[in-house]
């Protein structure tokens, strides 16, 4: 869970650290009070994007800091040793969020530098954020596809990467074959280049290095002479001239007096000893060479033609051999594609479908599970609706294949396939009884709309397994008994996490294990938003305001008392 909370900086806030517990919190104030920017703070944590308009005018950057205590067993730990980030499982986990007047972010886990994708991968384990605007994305139909998948878990995902397997390799089986059919009339024109091409590089019989070797081979036979002199001269001074004699002379006459005084000549013999043999093998070697020498005019005039040919085709083809054989390549296989076009195409489309028939099999697959799902799925929101006086309530998830003229025909209807499948999930609902199921966007209210996400989150919460989640005006748009059902479902839900909320309503903030009071402050000419954690009178105080308005009487102050025992009753119920 959440344990603590450290901003600085951070739009008209300068300076707050809040201490945080199990439960329910709510975050109540005045309209414009700043209760918002505690909920922009948790987003940065969380992995949001930031920007310099966040920073507070005058300062250089913004800070916000979290504090979590997470149970060792929960998947985070795994994400983050995942992700090369060190952190011991005993220990808090600690993110850092820094915002520059420049715009610059920094990011940090547990001391570690990660950058805002890492972030964003860890936040989303561990801070759920429900705006108070997010109720309307259950009206974009092609958000309902991607809520159903989620309920799933990881046992559909594993379906959907089964069938991404087969979709990837149709699709790219599909678009070489759509490549072959748009071969052009250029293409064809290109045919008597390419096997002119063939033919003039076959028929060099190029072969690596060639005309490395060969120009190595020219530079000898074209100094031959010059080589011939200088080795024979070398030849003549090692061995022929008496360098070789001069040694052993000189070994000779050391080993006469050796034997009096050993410690002195002997390693000098050894070393006159070594430099004979050296001088011995030279003396060979020039030989060897000296009788290698090769004066043959025309073989030079043969390798000047050589390489002048593969300068020529170098010209053409590539800068090195190397490329030129590449080049070769490439054209055979291009001109094999000309050539063969209507067998490779004829073979393409066999291929293509047997694997549309497994394509088929692995959508209708996942189209099965999703049927599962959404039955499941319906079948608890309309639990969790009973409970939020939305008791009468029917829900349904049509799911329909994807259609259309640029699709792949199956049992005589065009479908077209996706990453996500062939199927187009809709949400439907009757709130009153005798009514037909229609689509969400046509009938349902914004209190309705409010009531069925928070009934989502409560069944996604036990799902994903995210400790913190955060409801951001939930209760818009219902009062009276809908607003007492939202505040008991937010009480429900944080017997088992911990849940924040901002609210404007009495019934909602009388069911919080825990409140804090925003306000606004101006000292020294200057605005700043100030956190409070209420104590038991301060909440009835708090309550009586929200209760009353801006005034506080004996008779909403003894209202407000009476609303936080029948809360704690009805909690302790």
């Amino acid at each position: 869970m959440l344990v603590a909370l450290s901003i600085r900086n951070l739009a008209v806030i300068e300076s707050i650290q809040l201490q945080f517990h199990q439960g329910f919190h709510v975050l109540t104030g005045e309209t414009g009070a700043g209760k918002s920017i505690i909920i922009d703070a948790l987003g940065l944590i969380g992995g949001a994007r930031g920007s310099a308009d966040f920073v507070r005018y005058g300062t250089e950057r913004a800070e916000v800091e979290a504090s979590f205590d997470m149970p060792i067993d929960h998947p985070v730990w795994d994400t983050i040793q995942q992700l090369g980030i060190h952190a011991e499982r005993e220990e808090l986990l600690i993110i850092r969020r820094e915002l520059s007047v420049q715009g610059k972010s920094l990011c940090r886990i547990n001391g570690n530098m990660v950058n805002l994708t890492m972030l964003r991968e860890i936040g989303e384990m561990l801070i759920n954020i429900h705006g108070q605007h997010e109720h309307q994305s259950l009206l974009k139909v092609d958000k309902h596809l991607d809520w159903l998948d989620a309920y799933g878990g990881s046992e559909l995902t594993a379906k959907k990467e089964h069938y991404r397997e087969a979709y990837g390799c149709f699709m790219a089986l599909q678009r070489e074959l759509e490549q072959l059919k748009q071969t052009s009339q250029q293409a064809y024109q290109m045919l008597d280049l390419y096997r002119f091409q063939i033919e003039e590089l076959s028929g060099a019989k190029l072969q690596v290095g060639e005309d490395e070797s060969l120009s190595e081979e020219r530079r000898k036979l074209a100094n031959a002479e010059k080589l011939m002199d200088t080795v024979s001269t070398a030849y003549e001074k090692v061995y022929g001239q008496g360098a070789l004699d001069s040694v052993s002379v000189a070994l000779s006459k050391l080993e006469e007096v050796l034997a009096y005084d050993t410690v002195h000549f002997q390693p000098i013999i050894e070393q006159l000893q070594s430099a004979f043999y050296q001088l011995e093998d030279v003396a060979f070697q020039l030989r060897d060479y000296r009788a290698g020498i090769e004066f043959n005019p025309a073989r030079l005039d043969q390798i000047e033609d050589r390489l002048d040919a593969l300068h020529s085709l170098k010209r053409k083809y590539g800068s090195t051999v190397e490329d030129m054989l590449q080049y070769l390549l490439h054209i055979q296989s291009e001109t094999d594609k000309i050539e063969n076009k209507d067998e490779r195409i004829e073979k393409m489309e066999r291929e293509a479908a047997e694997r549309l028939v497994g394509l088929v099999k692995r959508a209708q697959t996942l189209t099965d599970a999703r049927r599962e799902l959404a039955d499941e799925l319906t079948g608890r929101i309309e639990q969790e609706l009973k409970h939020l006086h939305m008791e009468r309530t029917r829900l349904d998830v049509r799911l329909d294949k994807l259609q259309g003229a640029n699709g792949y025909e199956v049992d005589g209807v065009s479908v077209r396939f996706t990453k996500q499948g062939w199927d187009d999930a809709e949400f439907l609902i009757s709130p009153n009884p005798g009514e037909p199921l229609r689509p969400l966007h046509k009938i349902a209210s914004g209190g309705e709309l409010s009531r069925i996400m928070l009934a989502l989150k409560t069944i996604f919460a036990e799902v994903d397994r995210i400790p913190v989640l955060v409801f951001d005006e939930v209760d818009t748009g219902v009062s009276g008994r809908a607003a007492q059902a939202i505040a008991e479902k937010l009480a429900e839900v944080a017997r088992s996490g911990q849940v924040f909320a901002i609210t404007h309503l009495p019934q909602v903030a009388c069911m919080a294990d825990h409140q804090y009071y925003i306000e606004k402050q101006v000292r020294d000419d200057r605005t700043s938003t100030q956190v409070t954690e209420l104590n038991e009178d301060g909440r009835v105080t708090e309550l009586a305001r929200m209760l009353g308005g801006v005034e506080v009487t004996e008779k909403t102050l003894h209202h407000a008392q009476e609303m936080l025992k029948l809360a704690e009753r009805q909690k302790g119920a």
